[in-house]
């Protein structure tokens, strides 16, 4: 298919994709209004001030779930809407289905009886999780959101991500969401340097995709599930930037840029478990690819 990385990308996105996804798309790169994406997320809002309905397309069925929650987060974040009484009600929401140390767990046990990813934890009492927790917590921070049950998330968040010594890359991830947001800037910057060793220490980056084989992928995950620097340091800002050197920040950038596929999207890189979650999560993969490149100054029109 012929044309620019965009064009290309949004003949993808009105062919596939559903409504929430072409109306982001239409936000970031076409002029399109907040208040339509505002609308469409709306669909997915349940009355507890959760979210559900497969927002998060791993997890189907109508049920409230924290993942659904920070998905529908850091939507509204990118529109510039994660605060007032929307998010007062998700906080409301998130405390209510937190664990006893005041943290996420990964899956919330309403859950059972609905089609979800077999790779994810489904237990009756679940642990708190820094996958769940740490993205919301730092979001939340970063919107200058107040509200009672971040005290105790924050605290939990600081203590995981100090306390981690063998990771993976999600869960790296997650660390990173949450130092990026975190007020403590100090703390933080030291928590991250220390990440960005271990990151380097583990191989959980791909410096070089030419030589992806010299890199394991991490137990539990697909064959090729690989993680490249943009996937830690998704905007030039991130304290995950400084974990790499230029030339394998533009590694990465190229070969994020060449995932590109022919028909306009981006692929799913993860255990693909049922035909319609991998249609549905590949818009949403083309919209952060782009963002991505577009922020780190990369020519996407």
């Amino acid at each position: 298919m012929a044309g620019t990385p965009l064009t290309r990308a949004e003949h993808f996105v009105w062919l596939t994709a559903r409504v929430l996804e072409q109306r982001r798309f239409a936000y970031h790169f076409l002029g399109g209004a907040a208040d339509s994406v505002e609308a469409a997320l709306t669909a997915y809002l349940n009355d507890d001030g959760g979210y559900g309905h497969a927002l998060e397309p791993d997890l189907r069925g109508p049920v409230s779930q924290p993942l659904h929650a920070a998905h529908a987060l850091r939507v509204l974040d990118s529109i510039g809407r994660c605060g007032g009484l929307r998010v007062e009600r998700v906080c409301r929401y998130l405390t209510e289905v937190s664990t006893h140390e005041g943290a996420l767990p990964a899956l919330h046990p309403s859950l059972r009886g609905y089609p979800f990813a077999p790779f994810l934890p489904l237990v009756d009492d679940p642990p708190s999780d820094l996958l769940a927790t740490g993205p919301v917590v730092g979001l939340l921070h970063r919107n200058q959101v107040w509200h009672a049950w971040l005290f105790r998330a924050t605290d939990f968040c600081w203590a995981a991500v100090e306390g981690l010594e063998k990771s993976h890359p999600y869960e790296i991830q997650a660390a990173v969401a949450f130092l990026d947001g975190v007020p403590d800037r100090a703390r933080a910057e030291a928590a991250a340097d220390r990440l960005g060793r271990l990151v380097r220490d583990q191989k959980l980056a791909v410096l070089d995709p030419a030589h992806k084989a010299a890199y394991p992928v991490p137990p539990g995950y697909a064959p090729d599930e690989h993680h490249f620097p943009h996937d830690y340091a998704r905007v030039p800002d991130s304290l995950a930037r400084r974990w790499f050197t230029d030339a394998e920040m533009e590694r990465s950038l190229d070969h994020l840029a060449a995932e590109q596929q022919e028909d306009g999207g981006w692929p799913v890189h993860w255990r693909r478990w049922a035909p319609g979650t991998a249609l549905e999560w590949r818009p949403i993969l083309t919209i952060e690819a782009l963002r991505t490149l577009r922020a780190h100054g990369r020519s996407i029109r």
